[in-house]
């Protein structure tokens, strides 16, 4: 059974920084995609970033571009992400998201930047990151 568990939320300060943590267990995803959504509160889910695990191909979507950033360990179970300059706008609950068998980089992509996740099999429980101004 896949397990996703993220770790690294908590409050930090306008323009300050958090890494959260995704450990997969049950499950290597050498051939899919990891991501991060997150959930404000009385909002939709939103997509943020995801990486093909197979090449290590990234993508964002705009609001956090050039502020965040995706990455994993080498054997491809650990998904990161950095995120600095944090702004208020950015206080949600996060969560971690796998795609076991994707098509390629571009679905993954797709479904992050127009916030469909119907591709991710997996998910974490969610961490709260608040950014107070």
């Amino acid at each position: 059974q896949v397990q996703l568990v993220e770790s690294g939320g908590g409050s930090v300060q306008a323009g300050g920084s958090l890494r959260l943590s995704c450990a997969a267990s049950g499950w290597t995803y050498t051939g899919g995609c990891m991501a991060w959504f997150r959930q404000a509160p009385g909002k939709e889910r939103e997509g943020v970033a995801t990486i093909y695990t197979r090449t290590g191909s990234t993508a964002y979507v705009d609001s956090v571009k050039d502020r965040f950033t995706i990455s994993q360990d080498n054997a491809n179970t650990t998904a990161y992400l950095q995120m600095n300059s944090l702004k208020p706008e950015d206080t949600a609950v996060y969560y971690c998201a796998a795609a076991s068998v994707v098509a390629g980089a571009s679905q993954c992509f797709f479904a992050v930047q127009k916030h469909r996740p119907g591709i991710f099999n997996a998910w974490g429980q969610g961490t709260l990151v608040t950014v107070s101004s």
